[in-house]
C-alpha cells in the first residue's frame, strides 16, 4: 500500500463525526454573536403612518428587534405595553424624525391618547430632546434593513489608530468585508503587503472624523511614512474623504464597540505578556510609557546592549497581559529575557536586580474567565504569522483565559500559538463556509491498495466499453468480491426520470443533475447506489433516510445495507434492508416512490421519454397530491363491503387516523370549539398529517384502543360549512351542548372529541383544508394568540409567544428565518410552527384582506 497526503474537500460536519470531536459552542465567540446583530437599538424614534387615521404619521419608540421586525410603541403610551405593534423593517412604512416636516405630512397622535395631552407640540420637543433617530439609510435605499455588518461595503473609509501611538490616525478603506473582518489599506498606498486584517469591533477603528472630533492628530503610519512625500499623503487623504463624504458610513457600525476602562498602571511596573508578534509564548515585560487615563506602552525585556525594543501600546482590556506569576501558578513556561544570565528565572530575584515592581492584580482583567472553551475543541483560527489565513485549530490546553491553538494543514508546522478567550481572531467551526472564506484544514493521509476490477459477465455476455458520459455501470466500476454474479441477482439499468414529479422532500434542481441511469449490476449495489443519490437530492436529508426504513416487506428477498444522510451540521445513519434479486427490483422502485410521494415513475426499470403515463409533468406538489389522493382514495365503509379489494388500504389508512386523534385528545381541553362536525375534522386530520410529513414533523404510532375508537369512519372529504350548518341542525348531537359552552374569538378546526361520524359515513363532501376564524387576526391581543397556540400541537410554545409579547400582527410577520433566530428554536419545531402560522395567515388573506 501507497500512502500519500491527499487534498480533500474539507467537511467539518464529517470530520467531528469521524474523530468523535467537539466544536467550541458557538456562544463562547462574543464578537461573532454581536456581528450576527439588528442594527436599530431599543430607544430610538422613528416617524411611523398611524393607524387610525389615513395619511397621518406619529413618533413611535423602539422597544425591541428581532431580526428585521421592530417592537414599536408611539410617543404618549408612556409605560402602557397594550398598543405595542410589530412591524417588518422591509415592508413597513418607516421614516427617520423629521420627514413629515420636510414632506409636508401631518403629524397626529393616535385617537385612543389623542385627549390625554393639550399641547402635543411641547410634549414631542420634550420627547425628542436628547434621543437618537433611526437614520434615514436604514429606512430606506440598498442598506435598508441590513445587520450592522452588512452596512460595512467595499470602499468605504474609517480612520484607524496608530500600532505606536495611541493619539495618532490615518484613513483606511476597506477591501473587503468577510462577515465582520475587515481586510483594510491605507488611504495613499496600494499596495497589498501593507494590507491589515482587522475584525470591525477592534478599538482601534473608528469612524471617518472622530479624530478631529478629539482633538487627536491625523498622521500616516508612522512606520510607512516615509513611503510617500507630505503632498502625496494629504492629497490622498482630500480625495478619499471627499469620496467617502458621498456615502458615509452608518454610526450604527460603531454601537458594539466596547468602551475602555481606567487603567492604573504606572511607568517601571513588570508584568507578563504573550509574546506581541510572535504569539507562542510567554515573556517578562515593563510599562514604559503612559500616555493617558486609557493607553500605556508595554516593551518586551531585553537585556542586551545592542537590542531593538519591541513596543506594543495597550489598554486595561488589552489581551494578552498578565500578572508576574501568573505563569508559575499556572504551570506554564515563561521565557527568559534576552541577555539574563543566570539560567533560571525567577521573579523576586529579577525585580531585585532591575529594582522595579511587579504590576498589582487589580490592574488585569479576570484571568479566570474562560468562556466555556475547554481542551480538544475545535474552532477556526487567523494564522498570526499570515492574517489573510484562517485553519482548522485544535485547542490543546485552557490556562485561565488563555487557550493554546495548533493550527492545522499549514505547509510549515508552527508552534501552538497562544490567544485571549475574547480575542477576534477565533471563529466558530462553520464561519469560514458560512461567509465564503477559504479555510486552511488538515491534509488526510489515504492508504491506496492496488486496484483489482472485476468484469462482471451477466448471461454471459462480456460488458461493452463505456463511453466516459454513458451511464453509471456498476457491474464494470465496482470491484465484487465475486468475479462472477448470478443473473437472478443481477439487474439492468433503473433509469432517473428527470422530467417526473418530485414530490414534497426531493429537489428538483439536484435530481435533474444526476445521472440519467445507473446499472446494470448486483441488485443490492445499483439500489443503494440510486437510494444514495436520492437521499442527496432531498431539501431534507434526514428526513428521506427516514422515510425509506419504512419501505419494506417480510415476502422480499433482502440484505442490509447502511446509508447516510447529512444535514445542517447533523449526520443520520441507518440500516435498511435492500431486495436482492432481479424480479423484485421494479415493485421496490414503486414502494420508494410512494413513500417519498413522488411520481412512481421517478425511478426504476422504465424510462419516461416524452409523457409520463402518471401524467405529472404539469402537476404543482398540492395538486399532484390531490391528484393522487382522490386517485387512491379511500371508500366509505358501505363500499368497503361490496368492493374485498379496498378493505386493506382503508384498514392503513385509518390506523393514520388514529395517529391524529391522539393529538386532537391533547389540545381538546384548551376550550377552542369547532364549526365542524366530526367527520369534517376526521379528514383534516388525515389530510395535515400529510402536510405535516411534508414539513418534516414525526408522526407517533397510536395505540389499538384508538384505532378502534374510529371503526366507523366515513368517506374522505368534508362539506362547505354551510352544508356543516345544515347537517348540524338535521342531526343535533353531543355538540349541540358543546356549542352553548363559552367560547374564545377564535375558532380552529378538529378540536372536538365527539363520535357522531355514524351519521353520516355515507357522505360525499368538498375537500376543504382551512382555519376558519371569527375575528380578524390583526386585531388578536397577545392572549388571543397565546390561545390560539395553545390550541394546536405547538402548545410547549405558547410561552413564548408570552414572554415576546407577540400580538397578531407580530404573528403575521413571523417567517421561518425570523422564528428560529428570534425564538431559538431548532428546524422541526420551527416548520411546525410555521405551518401553523402559515394557516393563521391563508385565513387571513381569504377571509380579511379584502
Amino acid at each position: 500500500m501507497d500512502c500519500v497526503e491527499e487534498e480533500v474537500d474539507f467537511n467539518w460536519e464529517e470530520y467531528l463525526e469521524e474523530t468523535g470531536a467537539t466544536a467550541a459552542p458557538h456562544t463562547s465567540f462574543r464578537h461573532v454573536e454581536l456581528s450576527l446583530q439588528s442594527s436599530f437599538q431599543p430607544g430610538m424614534k422613528l416617524e411611523v403612518a398611524n393607524k387610525g387615521s389615513l395619511d397621518t404619521y406619529w413618533v413611535a419608540t423602539i422597544i425591541t428587534t428581532c431580526g428585521q421586525l421592530l417592537l414599536l410603541r408611539y410617543c404618549g403610551y408612556g409605560d402602557d405595553r397594550k398598543a405595542d405593534f410589530w412591524c417588518d423593517v422591509m415592508t413597513a412604512e418607516l421614516h427617520p424624525v423629521g420627514w413629515c416636516a420636510q414632506n409636508n405630512k401631518t403629524l397626529q397622535p393616535p385617537e385612543a391618547i389623542k385627549e390625554k395631552n393639550s399641547d402635543w407640540t411641547e410634549f414631542l420637543i420634550k420627547e425628542l430632546t436628547g434621543s437618537r433617530t433611526a437614520p434615514a439609510n436604514l429606512l430606506e435605499g440598498p442598506l435598508r434593513g441590513k445587520n450592522t455588518v452588512d452596512l460595512i461595503v467595499v470602499g468605504c473609509v474609517l480612520e484607524v489608530r496608530d500600532a505606536c501611538e495611541p493619539n495618532v490616525y490615518w484613513a483606511a478603506r476597506v477591501k473587503s468585508n468577510i462577515g465582520g473582518r475587515l481586510c483594510l489599506s491605507y488611504v495613499g498606498l496600494n499596495d497589498p503587503a501593507y494590507d491589515m486584517w482587522m475584525f470591525y469591533l477592534d478599538t482601534r477603528l473608528r469612524p471617518l472624523g472622530w479624530a478631529k472630533e478629539n482633538y487627536l492628530s491625523i498622521k500616516p503610519p508612522t512606520d510607512l511614512c516615509d513611503l510617500r512625500s507630505s503632498s502625496e499623503w494629504t492629497e490622498a487623504l482630500e480625495e478619499a474623504t471627499a469620496e467617502a463624504l458621498k456615502s458615509p458610513l452608518p454610526l450604527e457600525v460603531f454601537k458594539d464597540h466596547a468602551d475602555l476602562h481606567t487603567h492604573s498602571f504606572r511607568p517601571g511596573m513588570k508584568l507578563e505578556m504573550v509574546t506581541p508578534k510572535e504569539p507562542f509564548h510567554i515573556c517578562p515585560v515593563s510599562v514604559t510609557k503612559v500616555y493617558n487615563e486609557c493607553y500605556f506602552q508595554i516593551t518586551v525585556d531585553d537585556l542586551t546592549a545592542e537590542a531593538t525594543p519591541t513596543c506594543v501600546v495597550c489598554h486595561a482590556d488589552s489581551p494578552g497581559i498578565l500578572p508576574v506569576q501568573w505563569c508559575l501558578k499556572n504551570g506554564v513556561g515563561l521565557e527568559r529575557p534576552q541577555g539574563f544570565e543566570s539560567q533560571d528565572f525567577d521573579w523576586a530575584d529579577y525585580l531585585k536586580h532591575t529594582g522595579t515592581e511587579a504590576a498589582p492584580d487589580v490592574c488585569f482583567p479576570n484571568a479566570s474567565q474562560s468562556r466555556g472553551f475547554s481542551k480538544d475543541m475545535w474552532l477556526e483560527a487567523v494564522n498570526p504569522l499570515q492574517p489573510s489565513e484562517l485553519c482548522v485549530a485544535r485547542i490543546t490546553q485552557v490556562k485561565g483565559r488563555l487557550l493554546w491553538l495548533r493550527l492545522e494543514g499549514l505547509t510549515k508546522p508552527l508552534p501552538d500559538c497562544i490567544v485571549d478567550v475574547e480575542s477576534m481572531n477565533i471563529f466558530p467551526v462553520g464561519w469560514c463556509e458560512a461567509n465564503g472564506y477559504p479555510l486552511t484544514h488538515l491534509q488526510k493521509t489515504v492508504c491506496l491498495p492496488q486496484k483489482k476490477i472485476a468484469v462482471v459477465q451477466p448471461e454471459k455476455q462480456l460488458v461493452p466499453s463505456q463511453p466516459p458520459d454513458a451511464p453509471l455501470n456498476l457491474c464494470s466500476s465496482i470491484a465484487m468480491d465475486t468475479g462472477l454474479v448470478n443473473g437472478k441477482y443481477c439487474c439492468s439499468q433503473l433509469f432517473i426520470n428527470h422530467r417526473c414529479f418530485s414530490g414534497p422532500y426531493l429537489n428538483k434542481g439536484r435530481i435533474t443533475e444526476l445521472p440519467k441511469a445507473v446499472g446494470p449490476g448486483k441488485c443490492a449495489v445499483v439500489l443503494k447506489e440510486i437510494l444514495t443519490m436520492l437521499i442527496n437530492s432531498a431539501y431534507k436529508p434526514g428526513r428521506v433516510l427516514r422515510e425509506l426504513q419504512m419501505v419494506e416487506d417480510p415476502q422480499w428477498n433482502c440484505q442490509e445495507e447502511t446509508l447516510k444522510a447529512k444535514y445542517k451540521g447533523k449526520s443520520y445513519r441507518s440500516n435498511m434492508r435492500i431486495v436482492r434479486t432481479a424480479d423484485q427490483v421494479s415493485e421496490f422502485c414503486r414502494r420508494v416512490c410512494e413513500r417519498l410521494q413522488c411520481c412512481l415513475n421517478l425511478f426504476g426499470p422504465t424510462i419516461v421519454s416524452d409523457k409520463c403515463p402518471e401524467n405529472c409533468f404539469s402537476q404543482t406538489k398540492t395538486k399532484y397530491t390531490y391528484y393522487k389522493k382522490r386517485k387512491v382514495g379511500r371508500p366509505s365503509l358501505g363500499e368497503n363491503a361490496q368492493d374485498g379489494d379496498m378493505t386493506k388500504p382503508a384498514r392503513r389508512r385509518k390506523k393514520r387516523k388514529a395517529i391524529f386523534v391522539q393529538k386532537k385528545r391533547r389540545t381538546s381541553i384548551v376550550g377552542y370549539q369547532t364549526t365542524e362536525s366530526p367527520q369534517d375534522s376526521d379528514y383534516y386530520y388525515d389530510d395535515e398529517e400529510e402536510d405535516f410529513e411534508e414539513w418534516g414533523s414525526e408522526v407517533s404510532s397510536s395505540s389499538t384502543r384508538e384505532e378502534n375508537s374510529f371503526k366507523d369512519v366515513p368517506k374522505r372529504g368534508r362539506p362547505p360549512r354551510r352544508a356543516a350548518l345544515q347537517r348540524r341542525a338535521t342531526h343535533p348531537g353531543p355538540e349541540t351542548s358543546d356549542r352553548s359552552s363559552p367560547r374564545r374569538t377564535t375558532r380552529s378546526v378538529s378540536y372536538s372529541q365527539n363520535q357522531t361520524a355514524k351519521n353520516t359515513k355515507t357522505e360525499s363532501f368538498e375537500e376543504e383544508d382551512r382555519l376558519v376564524l371569527e375575528r380578524n387576526p390583526l386585531e388578536w391581543s397577545v392572549s388571543d394568540v397565546v390561545d390560539f397556540i395553545t390550541s394546536t400541537d405547538c402548545a410547549s410554545l405558547a410561552k413564548i409567544f408570552q414572554e415576546q409579547d407577540i400580538d397578531g400582527q407580530a404573528l403575521l410577520l413571523l417567517t421561518l428565518p425570523t422564528v428560529q433566530e428570534c425564538m431559538d428554536l431548532k428546524l422541526g419545531p420551527a416548520i411546525k410552527l410555521c405551518h401553523q402560522i402559515e394557516r393563521v395567515k391563508v385565513a387571513f388573506y381569504s377571509q380579511f384582506a379584502n
